[in-house]
């Protein structure tokens, strides 16, 4: 009876780390589940999303494995992000940070922003108003936000938030992209920490590209405490859940 009881015990063991090994290797080499913990990304992303991102998409590298384990040199089986995707990185100053953001300049792209207007290769991008966008404030005042149609080079449109246009972002220098690197802008553009805070974030390796955002599983707002269960049904945004980004 004593060893039918460890043989059962030690079955438990065996599924449980098998388990345990599928579900590492999946993160690995498929999907990946990640949390939006700031507005950068408004209005295509909100904080409190709980997105999927393909790591199928762009091939691997020691970003794609549990801790950064450098397995080998550079990508396998790269395939280059497209202007315009949504991609998760490891931040460049600290590759311990994973950052969310929008492919905007390519290898070999000047990127400018002239007075809010995003320039690429010394040319402006198409934008077009698009209505406001009513946000809830720290306290819960609401706030009217512009929103604009932004159309990029390669014809991919996308929302941008655009407050104002003389904010610290606004007017920058002109970025000539590096070989292998990639220049990321956020959507929410006066309250984005991106590739135009080179101390920060800078021109992203694409070593550093870890997969592209391709669902949002479903979406919790941050201003309900996770804790307050009986609030949930307030808290979940249902209208986004299994919305396609990607």
């Amino acid at each position: 009876m004593k060893q039918k009881k460890e043989e059962s015990n030690w079955e438990m063991i065996r599924s449980f780390l098998v388990a345990v090994a599928i579900a590492l290797v999946f993160r690995s080499v498929a999907y990946e589940p990640f949390h939006i913990p700031s507005g950068s990304m408004l209005s295509t992303l909100y904080q409190g999303d709980y997105i999927f991102v393909s790591k199928l998409s762009y091939g691997y590298s020691r970003y794609s494995f549990p801790l950064g384990v450098k397995f080998f040199e550079g990508r396998k089986f790269h395939t280059a992000p497209e202007r315009g995707d949504i991609v998760v990185f490891r931040l460049p100053t600290n590759p311990r940070i994973d950052y969310i953001k929008r492919v905007i300049g390519m290898p070999g792209d000047t990127v400018e922003v002239r007075h809010g207007r995003l320039n690429i290769n010394g040319k402006p991008v198409e934008v077009t108003r698009d209505g406001d966008v009513t946000l809830t404030m720290k306290g819960g005042q609401t706030k009217a936000i512009a929103r604009y149609r932004e159309t990029l080079p390669n014809g991919v449109t996308h929302l941008i938030l655009d407050e104002v246009h003389e904010g610290p972002a606004d007017n920058t220098q002109v970025y000539r992209v590096p070989h292998g690197h990639y220049f990321m802008m956020g959507d929410n553009r006066d309250n984005s920490q991106d590739s135009r805070y080179l101390d920060i974030v800078g021109f992203v390796p694409e070593e550093n590209l870890v997969g592209k955002a391709k669902l949002v599983l479903l979406s919790f707002s941050g201003e309900v405490p996770i804790w307050k269960f009986w609030q949930w049904p307030v808290a979940f945004r249902s209208s986004r859940w299994f919305l396609d980004i990607g």
